[in-house]
């Protein structure tokens, strides 16, 4: 039996890790600590938070006390780090949070691991979850990001993460922690904020409001569904080498403007509106420093774990719009606010 501490699981990815681990191995235990920020929410996980060998835990992983008393109490053998400051737009407007949680954060974490579990490595694992964005951007015939790419990160949001990385490889070389890192794609599917691109292009067009695009809509993201990234990171977590780093990625290249009329034209059949919803793209002032293409080269996955992606972008999207349409309720909760009652009145606070 592992004993997981799982960072941000209130998250979308995860809540999303938390669920599906629980599934694969209803055996261990895991502890979810969250600081429940806006994107931090609760209902994600209404139905295993009565499971017996689950916990969770509100704090900050910048809170070294808190956390330290974590593992202790729950002997945590197995750490997965998805806590993060992670919305690039965010980042541009304000920096200081992702500095604090995406670099210091994960410094107390590793300094934690290293101060509890000493010399005692052999059943010890810390997996780091990062993001192809740390290696900056790729023209339209450039070989996709493998693992050796130079880091070249191009806003706040993915400096934080890079240093991030840093931090933990130097753990491993220096101190003989047992990390493992992975960069992952885009994510999509259930339970996603609706500030990111797919929940917010459908959420628009629904309401008849204008579907934005930065610049030409031509900036193009590699898409990954959220299973799939969940269960990459088990491959990692139970094969893969220590302070190595895996790329995990869906190898589905799309341009924002493709996916936006994909949205719309699924839309079309799903729910029709009194025109096509296409008629709402709305192109909009791009951001600043826009990174223009993202791509994964997921090869080494497959060769030393045998893990491959089990969704193209055309079954995973038509499986993430049928969720959303069946829990617009979530959806109005999560832009109104009203989620955060949720932890008013379950945990009294």
């Amino acid at each position: 039996m592992k004993r997981l501490l799982v960072t941000g699981g209130a998250g979308f990815i995860g809540s999303n890790f938390v669920r599906y681990w629980l599934q694969q191995h209803p055996d261990d235990r895991l502890v979810n600590l969250d600081a429940l920020t806006y994107a931090g929410n609760l209902e994600n996980l209404t139905d295993i938070q009565d499971r017996s060998n689950y916990r969770f835990v509100r704090g900050d992983i910048g809170d070294r006390a808190l956390v330290e008393q974590v593992f202790r109490e729950e002997a945590i053998d197995t750490v997965v780090n998805f806590a993060a400051e992670s919305h690039v737009d965010r980042s541009i407007l304000g920096p200081d949070a992702f500095i604090q949680t995406n670099i210091n954060g994960t410094f107390n974490l590793l300094e934690v691991a290293r101060a509890v579990w000493g010399q005692d490595l052999a059943a010890r694992r810390f997996l780091h979850v990062s993001t192809d964005e740390v290696y900056g951007s790729l023209g339209p015939d450039d070989a996709p990001f493998t693992e050796t790419t130079r880091y070249a990160p191009n806003s706040p949001y993915s400096a934080s993460k890079a240093a991030s990385d840093h931090l933990v490889r130097a753990y491993h070389h220096t101190y003989g922690l047992p990390v493992l890192t992975t960069n992952c794609s885009n994510n999509y599917g259930p339970y996603q904020f609706p500030e990111k691109l797919i929940p917010l292009v459908f959420l628009n067009a629904l309401e008849s409001k204008p579907l934005p695009i930065y610049g030409d809509g031509q900036n193009i993201r590699d898409w990954l569904y959220v299973e799939d990234h969940c269960s990459g990171i088990e491959a990692v977590l139970l094969r893969g080498r220590l302070g190595e780093v895996y790329n995990i990625g869906g190898n589905n290249e799309w341009t924002n403007l493709d996916i936006v009329n994909l949205i719309c034209d699924r839309l079309d059949t799903l729910k029709p509106g009194p025109k096509p919803y296409r008629e709402q793209i709305t192109f909009v002032k791009d951001r600043p420093g826009h990174d223009r293409r993202y791509a994964i080269d997921s090869s080494k996955m497959k060769s030393e774990l045998g893990w491959v992606p089990a969704h193209r972008f055309e079954t995973g999207i038509a499986a993430t719009l049928t969720w959303y349409l069946a829990n617009l309720t979530w959806c109005d909760r999560v832009r109104s606010g009203a989620y955060r009652a949720y932890l008013a009145t379950q945990y009294g606070q």
